[in-house]
C-alpha cells in the first residue's frame, strides 16, 4: 500500500512560511514543458527557496505554478504546482 505524509498545499504554505524567514527546503517534481509537450524526468533541489510569482501578464499559467531558486546553483527554475512529489522528505499528493 502507498502512503502519502502531505497534502501539496500544504507543502506550498510551508513553503512560503520557509522562504519568508530566509530558509530553504527540499524538493522533487517531475519536469514538464507545456511549450515542448515534454518531461525531462524528476528534479531534485536539495536547497530552495521560492521567487516573486508571474504575473498572468507575464505567463499565462501563473496560477498553477511555482517560481524557485536553487541556492547552489543560483539558477531559477519554475515547476507546476500539480506536478510536485516530494518536500522535506515528504511524499505528497494531492487532495
Amino acid at each position: 500500500m502507498y502512503f502519502c505524509d502531505m497534502d501539496i498545499y500544504e507543502a506550498i504554505r510551508k513553503m512560503k512560511a520557509k522562504s519568508e524567514n530566509g530558509e530553504t527546503f527540499t524538493l522533487a517534481f517531475m519536469s514538464y514543458s507545456y511549450e515542448r509537450n515534454k518531461s525531462e524526468g524528476i528534479v531534485k533541489i536539495e536547497h530552495a527557496k521560492l521567487r516573486k510569482q508571474s504575473s498572468k501578464e507575464d505567463n499565462r499559467f501563473a496560477d498553477y505554478m511555482l517560481n524557485l531558486i536553487d541556492m547552489d546553483t543560483l539558477e531559477y527554475r519554475s515547476c507546476w504546482q500539480l506536478l510536485l512529489m516530494e518536500f522535506d522528505g515528504n511524499e505528497l499528493e494531492l487532495n
